[in-house]
């Protein structure tokens, strides 16, 4: 989904990057990059802003988005057979998509913001821009994605969270 930047809700990818950096939960987004490496980082992505209740990742959708939460709570779920499922509240400086991005199938859950929300977003053309142009750091982001997703996978109540 492609949102655009809220004119009212200022971006910083500084703020971003600290929120990053303070995530101490099991699943953290923790790449090892420099403040130059950062700051190339930042020009990839796109800022916006997502409101309380709205849809950010629909399951099933083919979209293969990746998502950096800045501020705010996203909630994921699952929907079966007999309805809804919650599976996590995911938080600032942590990551969603991740799931799609990687494996390029329909998305597996949904997201939603549970509050207003912050978050920068990295398409995969931006990414594959990213990786002609800077191999290395493209490297350590897809490493430090991969961890994510191994974390997740490798804990029975996150692991349907990867989306």
């Amino acid at each position: 989904m492609s949102f655009p930047p809220s004119a009212s809700v200022k971006f910083n990818v500084q703020d971003l990057i600290r929120v990053i950096a303070l995530d101490s939960v099991y699943d953290a987004f923790n790449p090892t990059l420099t403040t130059a490496q950062w700051d190339v980082l930042g020009s990839y992505l796109q800022p916006f802003a997502l409101a309380q209740g709205q849809v950010l990742i629909e399951q099933g959708a083919l979209d293969r988005t990746l998502y950096f939460i800045e501020s705010g709570t996203l909630s994921v779920h699952y929907e079966d057979e007999e309805g809804r499922m919650s599976l996590a509240l995911v938080g600032a400086g942590s990551v969603v998509g991740e799931g799609a991005f990687f494996s390029r199938q329909p998305r597996n859950a949904s997201a939603v913001g549970s509050g207003p929300c912050k978050l920068w977003c990295l398409t995969p053309i931006r990414f594959a821009e990213l990786a002609n142009r800077q191999p290395a750091l493209a490297l350590e982001v897809a490493l430090a994605l991969g961890a994510v997703i191994a974390k997740r996978m490798s804990s029975k109540p996150r692991r349907v969270a990867v989306t």
